[in-house]
């Protein structure tokens, strides 16, 4: 919940989706629906449309309507289980080390942070141009060595170490020993 003061506006593709969806789960018009909700059915059309502002009274009332937890409207259910296989994967390879990043996991919605398996090999290090303002990596090192970090001064990591620096600013990944692996999350402002 945004403080006070400072409000935020709620998330209108995920409200809209999930209305949606649950209008449909249930089997219901948008002429029942609003009806159980005691709303307009202009108001429901126009929210799960993506537009308009409810307010939580809305909000609360649809969702009690559809017999949905209201925090389904915020967070909307992800997949509980997925498994990438370690060969498996959208791999992007650099033009200029040996060095591949495999996306595990993309920015969910509400979030900005993107997670990547890095397997790197000791020879020239992957240089990377600052990223945008305020963007933050971390880094876990699972196998190998490599020093990480801000392009001036990276530091050295091992199996289990972590770090984690400034992307917005010149930074380094490079192998120490073959078989370097490592978790990398890219968070941004």
């Amino acid at each position: 919940m945004a403080p006070a003061g400072n409000p935020s506006k709620p998330p209108l593709h995920s409200i809209a989706a999930t209305l949606r969806r649950g209008r449909q789960a249930a089997g219901l018009s948008l002429t029942e629906l609003a009806h159980r909700a005691g709303i307009a059915k202009s108001t429901l059309s126009q929210l799960e449309a993506g537009q308009g502002n409810p307010s939580l009274e809305t909000l609360w009332a649809l969702c009690t309507a559809l017999d949905l937890p209201f925090s389904r409207l915020l967070d909307p259910p992800r997949p509980r289980i997925q498994v990438i296989r370690a060969d498996q994967g959208q791999a992007v390879t650099s033009a200029w080390a040996d060095y591949r990043a495999t996306l595990l996991s993309a920015c969910p919605p509400g979030a900005r942070r993107d997670l990547y398996r890095v397997d790197a090999e000791p020879g020239t290090p992957r240089t990377s141009a600052p990223h945008p303002p305020g963007t933050v990596e971390h880094v876990l090192l699972t196998a190998g060595r490599a020093l990480v970090g801000p392009a001036d001064d990276p530091v050295e990591l091992g199996p289990g170490d972590y770090v984690t620096y400034p992307a917005d600013q010149p930074h380094v990944f490079e192998a120490r020993e073959p078989a370097t692996r490592a978790l990398l999350a890219s968070e941004y402002s």
